[in-house]
């Protein structure tokens, strides 16, 4: 199982513009030690080629921003359209307050070299501009404000715009479609090395499908945003108003109280533990710390009462914790995580958001929540020795 954290070191600084709060994270460290005692065979940028297929949308209505984080300094960086991390600066404020990091999309397609080491976002806007902003962090660092689409007074709500997340480094390229924050412009990725690898791609018609089914789902529909902009996740869903905040907690509590008489056992590569609730709270052995009884939130966002610490113990077990709450296995499964796709999101409660986007992917895989790995179910690809990435804006 990949392990999954927030990549951008400056979404914390982002937060007061209600920027995303969870993305891909690069592998651990110790990955990254031994491919760079070895590393210089490779070359320093890889090609990226966008190419934009949306038939919405000419190629002169697409811009393309380059944004993230200089694993080797952590500075905030944009990337031009040479290949070049810049850091950024307040003095990049120059359009109307704004930033403009923007490349323009080529007639056919742009290929984009994408430096290393870095980890960040390649974002896509249709039609009008994002609006980033650099601001100074608690520690006195530039730091991006990052597009918000979950926030009605963030000044790109309007715009529509989706994202690829990568991390891109001496040990190779690890990258994802992501569905965690919002669906919104299909994005289909085919990743070139030691293998040929596709994800992301839905079927056809299956934007329009995806939307048709939010519609008729009454806890869903309140998170499309205007003309089919863009579907909210429910988690940020919940933070604005437009989700019920108690929506899990049925679910929540048959699971509390059923594991109170039954043992659950969670399997990690550390090995296999063994969990009642105790005292209100789920206790494993074999030191994982316990867990107190989450809410609808925590469920949604994988986090707070089931926070994965990157410790390769609680953090492990915490990513099948969420998963087997969000695709609603943990009542019916004594053992998790749960494997097989036919056994999720089969209760009335449960992430359906995510089952709907997982339902309209050609290979079944998207990121609808954050541990969407757990059992490789996630619309992600990685490569030790990548030659080539394409990004594929699929058809509306």
């Amino acid at each position: 199982m990949i392990d999954r954290r927030r990549f951008l070191g400056g979404l914390g600084a982002a937060a007061a513009a209600g920027a995303a709060g969870y993305a891909f994270a690069r592998p651990p460290a110790a990955g990254v030690a031994a491919a760079e005692t070895a590393a210089g065979a490779r070359a320093a940028t890889l090609p990226v080629t966008i190419v934009n297929e949306t038939g919405a949308f000419a190629d002169d209505q697409v811009r393309v921003y380059i944004v993230g984080t200089d694993i080797s300094t952590g500075a905030q960086v944009h990337v031009t359209a040479d290949g070049r991390m810049v850091p950024v600066a307040e003095s990049d404020n120059t359009d109307g307050g704004y930033t403009d990091y923007s490349i323009p999309l080529s007639p056919g397609g742009t290929v984009l070299p994408l430096p290393q080491p870095m980890s960040g976002r390649i974002y896509f806007a249709l039609g009008d501009k994002l609006r980033f902003r650099v601001v100074i962090d608690g520690a006195g660092r530039p730091a991006l404000q990052y597009p918000a689409g979950h926030v009605e007074s963030d000044p790109s709500f309007g715009v529509l715009y989706d994202t690829f997340e990568f991390t891109h480094q001496a040990d190779g390229m690890y990258c994802n479609s992501s569905m965690v924050d919002q669906f919104s412009v299909p994005i289909a990725i085919t990743l070139e090395g030691d293998a040929v690898q596709t994800t992301g791609l839905l079927v056809d018609g299956g934007r329009a499908a995806v939307f048709d089914a939010a519609a008729a789902d009454p806890d869903l529909s309140p998170l499309i945003v205007g003309d089919r902009t863009r579907i909210i996740a429910p988690g940020h869903g919940l933070d604005g108003g437009r989700f019920p905040a108690d929506y899990f907690a049925p679910y929540i509590d048959q699971v509390w109280s059923h594991y109170a008489a039954t043992d659950l056992t969670v399997t990690t590569n550390e090995g296999v533990f063994t969990g009642r609730v105790t005292g209100g709270q789920l206790v494993f052995d074999g030191g994982v710390t316990p867990f107190r009884k989450p809410t609808t939130r925590d469920v949604l966002f994988c986090d707070g009462a089931l926070a994965a610490p990157n410790d390769r113990l609680t953090g492990p077990v915490a990513a099948v914790l969420g998963a087997g709450f969000n695709r609603s296995t943990l009542l019916s499964h004594a053992r998790q995580p749960t494997t097989d796709a036919a056994d999720f999101y089969r209760t009335p409660v449960s992430n359906h958001y995510s089952r709907i986007l997982h339902e309209h992917m050609v290979d079944g895989k998207a990121y609808g929540f954050a541990f969407d790995d757990v059992a490789e179910y996630a619309s992600y690809v990685q490569d030790h020795n990548p030659t080539a990435v394409t990004v594929t804006l699929t058809p509306f």
